[in-house]
């Protein structure tokens, strides 16, 4: 075995430890299939793809075959530990020049992908250490920038450019869905960038495969059907369903009903909440309900069809599923987005209770069979909520969860994160965010509370 002493940050991210050993691209020239390739990042002590998540859309060839760009956060021990500024670098294959063309963007700069014009597009996050922040499309041609979604009200998942070069399709979050849009690209007209939404229902757009005549080819789930490619026709705006790999086992199946609810909050805003009804649902019965608490915090709790935590599953058991969008997920604005950082432990319990305590006045609804559950910040909120329920809920189930935020940025590689969500390190005594996150917003400080039993489980 190897033994390996640190003597700074970076020393794992998530799942794998940091040994000396970078992930580089490579090329080989036609006619050298059996060379071990040209590195473009020679002795450099950087990833491409990124950890942890990284693959192919990290780096693309320029159309006229001459450079690769690729994405990386060139930076080393603490400052890569606290930071989010990755940049998009164009490589010169003939000089083996590296030009960094994002360096004035201190956020993320991510996903380079080339029109049939040749403008570069990629998305774009402004600040840097905050990894939820706002994500937009940015085309750069001829030395110009051009931000196409800076004044939309929203974020995007991912793109991709059609084939026309003069529009961008995207996917991004929307009332509890994921969608399909489109934005023009200005190029040398003046003229303003617009983004339209093309689809709207209860389903998620996950991805957008291919452009073919006048239709995309897509990826679409909803809460009770896994992924199947989908064509949308873009003057229709409707969808066909391409392959039916589960249509068999579905027909064979009593699906839970799903429905969209809105409830309001104690600020007076209007939220909206997933109910998951069991199969066979009868409203003259009473049945057991679950108050399901999303993790990130900053991820859409939307139409996805999830492996980990399936709707469909509990619901099959005979459980009621309550599942706010609530304060910190996006598809509602960005400032709803934005409004759980610094406050994890606020409004949004607040949210979470008005979710629950609106559903419970339903006369199906056991009041006295109601359970709370949630992973990773999720869990965090089952540990708040066990403090702070008030004989509510009669179970909790945690699953990674955050249970002393202390111990959190003491132990996580992802400095910025902490920085951002928490406001700073627990020692900087006259941080008022900071110390609201390591005290009042911390769950181990509300276990003189508890009095409920808590299933437990990490990994």
């Amino acid at each position: 075995s190897d033994a390996y002493v640190y003597s700074d940050l970076d020393i794992r991210h998530w799942d794998t430890w940091q040994n000396g050993n970078y992930s580089h691209v490579f090329y080989k020239k036609v006619g050298e299939e059996d060379s071990e390739g040209i590195d473009i990042m020679p002795d450099e002590p950087y990833y491409t793809p990124q950890k942890p998540f990284g693959g192919e859309e990290d780096y693309c060839w320029s159309p006229d075959g001459k450079s690769i760009y690729y994405v990386s956060k060139k930076l080393k021990g603490k400052d890569y530990a606290i930071s989010t500024n990755t940049d998009i670098y164009k490589y010169n294959l003939e000089t083996k020049e590296t030009e960094n063309i994002t360096e004035e963007n201190k956020g993320y700069d991510t996903n380079p992908a080339f029109s049939s014009g040749g403008a570069l597009a990629w998305l774009q996050m402004k600040a840097d250490g905050y990894e939820a922040d706002k994500n937009d499309i940015v085309v750069l041609e001829n030395g110009v920038k051009q931000n196409l979604t800076a004044n939309w009200d929203g974020t995007v998942n991912s793109f991709l450019w059609a084939k026309n070069g003069e529009e961008i399709y995207f996917t991004a979050p929307v009332d509890g869905t994921i969608q399909l849009f489109k934005v023009n690209y200005p190029g040398k007209k003046r003229i303003a960038a617009v983004v339209e939404q093309l689809s709207e229902g209860q389903f998620d757009v996950t991805g957008i495969v291919a452009e073919k005549k006048k239709e995309l080819l897509v990826t679409r789930t909803d809460m009770n059907h896994a992924a199947e490619v989908f064509r949308f026709n873009l003057k229709k705006k409707t969808f066909e369903q391409v392959t039916n790999v589960n249509t068999e086992l579905y027909a064979a199946l009593d699906l839970p009903k799903v429905e969209k609810r809105y409830v309001s909050t104690t600020d007076g805003k209007k939220m909206l909440v997933w109910v998951i009804l069991p199969p066979d649902f009868d409203a003259s019965k009473k049945y057991p309900t679950l108050l399901y608490a999303q993790g990130g915090p900053q991820s859409a709790l939307s139409q996805f069809y999830s492996f980990r935590w399936n709707f469909q599953l509990m619901a099959s058991q005979g459980y009621i599923v309550v599942a706010p969008n609530r304060r910190g997920m996006p598809g509602h604005g960005v400032a709803w987005n934005e409004d759980i950082s610094k406050d994890w432990g606020g409004q949004v319990m607040d949210d979470y209770l008005s979710a629950i305590d609106e559903i419970a006045k339903e006369h199906y609804v056991d009041n006295d069979r109601l359970g709370a559950v949630g992973a990773s910040y999720g869990g965090y909120s089952v540990f708040y909520l066990a403090g702070i329920h008030n004989n509510r809920f009669k179970t909790f189930i945690a699953h990674d969860g955050v249970f002393d935020t202390r111990s959190m940025y003491g132990t996580t590689e992802e400095l910025f994160f902490v920085n951002h969500d928490f406001g700073g390190p627990y020692w900087e005594k006259e941080n008022a965010d900071a110390q609201k996150a390591y005290n009042e917003f911390n769950p181990i400080t509300k276990v003189a509370n508890w009095d409920t039993p808590i299933l437990i489980y990490q990994g």
